[in-house]
């Protein structure tokens, strides 16, 4: 069955470009639904959607647009606009795919049409900005972004070879089936290299009773998980890890920012906290470290990758934010301390091994929490099998 890829793209400045794109979806026998976000000119061609539609679905007008002739706020409205207008299309099952061509302000206009569409459908950006940082522009959906090599200007053997391998790429998404795996109910782990046997073995457990558990590495980038959570995808959270506070506080390289999984408490799911790797604050190569922290012990984990052991006084710290935090769940929540280290390297006889400054960490979570949150204190490493059985039974008790 032929299916319908959306196009967006500008085409008062880039008409034959995108002409071609629309010719080479309907030679492989599938439908072009143009739509026009380019405000100056008239279209090379007559799309589907104008761009007066797609203003109007942010509130506005391609009139007041050439009015107003400010290029920020056009841009604005139109990364608003095709949104709407996206999110429309596919609701009514008029779309399928989408693919879109440009520069910077193309592919911003471009991939906000694409960020309105569930993960799974297919979303091809060719860009002039692929080769940089993307994360503006993909976020936590799933684009594919394609280096224009050369600007989207104009067709030409460099060119016309990006634009149809594009096209290839989306339809060969479009045509390919999804794979037949049996929908479990879905769980969110949060992992570390240091924590990774107590998840590995609360995944274990977890997926012997019908659940599958997505593992997500906690390298300050916690906008993934956050964004399953809000759409609903998951039943559970097992924030094993919460390392990034150690980093928020203490200007590490791998901050969570201050909101880190408040929507998992916000959406009232059931959640088990731990405080894996609050022992290590991450850095760069020695040398990018401050210097003020010259006097801390310190791991080299790798040749790029700084570990830095936190103090009684920040770990304090990070425990009364992880009880705040805590409170404000609508949904069951526990909390399970390791008596005996927090990680592989926080363990009796290893160099992170420091006794008061997890006591400070266990003191300050039971100091500041509800009383109604059941704190479970373990005489184990975070990384037995004790602790990790004990985890596992208590979420499995929760979804119960």
């Amino acid at each position: 069955m032929a299916n319908t890829t959306a196009v967006i793209g500008a085409l008062d400045t880039k008409g034959d470009e995108f002409l071609f794109v629309k010719k080479e979806i309907e030679k492989r026998g599938h439908t072009a639904l143009v739509i026009n976000v380019g405000i100056v000119d008239d279209p090379g061609f007559e799309p589907d959607v104008s761009a007066d539609e797609v203003a109007r679905a942010a509130g506005s007008s391609l009139a007041i647009l050439k009015e107003t002739s400010d290029r920020g706020l056009a841009i604005e409205t139109m990364s608003n606009g095709i949104a709407t207008v996206i999110a429309d299309l596919y609701a009514a099952d008029r779309i399928q795919a989408v693919i879109s061509m440009g520069g910077s302000a193309g592919t911003e206009i471009g991939t906000a049409g694409m960020r309105a569409l569930p993960l799974g459908v297919p979303k091809v950006m060719v860009s002039t900005l692929a080769s940089g940082d993307t994360k503006p522009y993909v976020g936590t959906r799933d684009i594919v972004m394609l280096p224009s090599i050369v600007d989207v200007a104009g067709i030409n053997r460099l060119s016309a070879r990006a634009y149809a391998n594009a096209v290839g790429a989306v339809i060969g998404m479009v045509e390919t089936p999804a794979p037949e795996i049996e929908a479990k109910p879905l769980l969110a782990a949060s992992m570390f290299g240091n924590t990774t046997p107590v998840v590995n073995r609360c995944r274990s457990i977890l997926e012997d009773n019908g659940y599958e558990v997505l593992i997500f590495h906690q390298t300050g980038t916690p906008e993934i998980l956050e964004s399953l959570v809000a759409d609903g995808y998951i039943t559970g959270v097992l924030d094993i890890t919460t390392t990034e506070w150690a980093d928020e506080i203490t200007g590490g390289v791998l901050p969570g920012g201050p909101d880190r999984y408040d929507v998992v408490s916000q959406k009232g799911i059931p959640q088990i906290v731990a405080p894996g790797c609050i022992d290590m604050a991450n850095f760069w190569a020695r040398e990018t470290v401050p210097e003020q922290y010259d006097d801390r012990r310190f791991n080299q984990w790798a040749a790029n990758i700084t570990l830095m052991r936190t103090t009684p006084q920040e770990n304090a710290v990070i425990g009364r934010i992880l009880a705040q935090k805590a409170n404000r769940s609508s949904g069951p929540v526990a909390f399970f301390l390791p008596l005996k280290g927090v990680s592989m390297l926080d363990a009796p006889g290893k160099e992170f091994w420091w006794p008061e400054a997890n006591q400070a960490l266990f003191d300050a979570v039971k100091d500041n929490l509800k009383s109604d949150i059941p704190v479970y204190e373990l005489d184990c490493n975070i990384n037995d099998d004790e602790f990790a059985d004990a985890v596992a039974n208590k979420m499995l008790e929760f979804l119960k």
